[in-house]
Parts: structure tokens; sequence; C-alpha cells
């Protein structure tokens, strides 16, 4: 006898869990757009490359993006397709999964110098005042307006290849940290790592008595 599955009970049931689970997708898939509405993307670049096969020569895209919400998180990543709109998405979706946050200090420039290589790239970061801007080649400075840095001077010092500057410029960032991270890895204050003088007050009142 064939099996007639019926319109109620279990198929109901299979139907709704159906119809539930496709909300949640949907949900889902909503609140991943209103993340990714935040976030900058930044084409640093896109080469053509070619695989040599029986039948000829076939040709493909690789891009180079970097992706941040300009408060303080950064990231990057590469993508590979025969279309350059799909290598670009794969790069931005790769680019999310990395993202890491940099310590600022005033919201707009780094804490202190640092140096990050990676490779035969080798880049040289250091703070500047209010006012500086971002004074920096294009893959770097494509990092730092995505990470929302205003006030940094970078200099390149090895490959100048994109992805050798991108990833050594990551590296130093990784090395950064706040005043605040070493006092308490010191198990000290944030004024004794600065270098603040508490006793100044005392001696000027004792040199004016």
């Amino acid at each position: 006898m064939a099996y007639a599955p019926r319109s109620g009970g279990e198929g109901g049931g299979e139907g709704g869990r159906e119809r539930r689970g496709r909300r949640r997708d949907s949900n889902e898939n909503r609140q991943d757009r209103q993340d990714g509405d935040e976030l900058k993307d930044k084409l640093v670049t896109i080469n053509r490359v070619a695989k040599v096969v029986k039948g000829g020569r076939r040709f493909s895209f690789a891009a180079l993006v970097v992706v941040g919400d300009e408060k303080g998180r950064v990231g990057w990543g590469a993508g590979k397709a025969r279309e350059v709109p799909e290598a670009i998405r794969k790069a931005t979706e790769r680019a999310k999964r990395t993202m890491i946050r940099v310590p600022m200090r005033e919201g707009r420039t780094l804490h202190h110098d640092v140096i990050g290589e990676y490779g035969a790239g080798r880049v040289v970061l250091r703070a500047a005042p209010a006012g500086t801007g971002i004074i920096a080649g294009g893959p770097m400075r494509a990092v730092f307006e995505t990470l929302g840095m205003g006030d940094v001077v970078a200099k390149c010092l090895g490959s100048a290849n994109p992805h050798n500057m991108v990833k050594a410029t990551f590296a130093a960032l990784g090395r950064c940290t706040s005043p605040r991270a070493v006092a308490a890895r010191r198990g000290k204050k944030v004024a004794d790592i600065l270098g603040q003088k508490k006793d100044a007050p005392e001696a000027t009142e004792a040199t004016s008595v």
C-alpha cells in the first residue's frame, strides 16, 4: 500500500518548523545586514591572474579589501573569483571575520610608536598631534581611514606590495597597547605608567615655606 502523507498532524508540524526556520533565517540575515551597514569597506587593490590550462589561459580576479567601523575595529581579507564583484564579496566577508580592536589615544591617534613586519614588508607607525591628519601611502591610508584614526604618520620601509604593506600594518596595530592595559598587567596605576609625579605639589609647598 502506498503511503499518503496527511495534511495535518506530523505533516503540519514539519511545515510549521520549516516556516519558523525560514523566519529565523530571515531575522539573522536582517541582523547581518544591519551590522554590515555600520561597517565601511575599502578596496585596496584588485589584480587579474591567469591560470594556464590545457585549452589556454583561464583568467580570474584577486581582490584585497579592508573593513572597519571607524571606531577602533578593522580587518582585512583577500578573495579570488572569476568575476570582480564576487572576488570583492569574498574578500569583504573574510575581512569581517578577522577584525581586531586597536586602542587609540583620545580616539584619534596611537598611544606609542610601533614597527610592523611581514615578509619583506616593514612599516613604521608614529603617533601624531591633533591636526596632523593621515600621512601614509595608499594601502596604509585605507587601513587608517576604516579604523577611524585621524592623526598618524606612517612610512613603508620595505616591500611596496599592497598585500605585504597591509599585513605589516596589521602586525604593527596588533602590537599596540594602552597605558591602562599595561598598568593592569603590571599591577600598577595608570599615573605610575605615564610617569606623573605626585610629589611635585609637596615640593613646591616646601620651597615656598
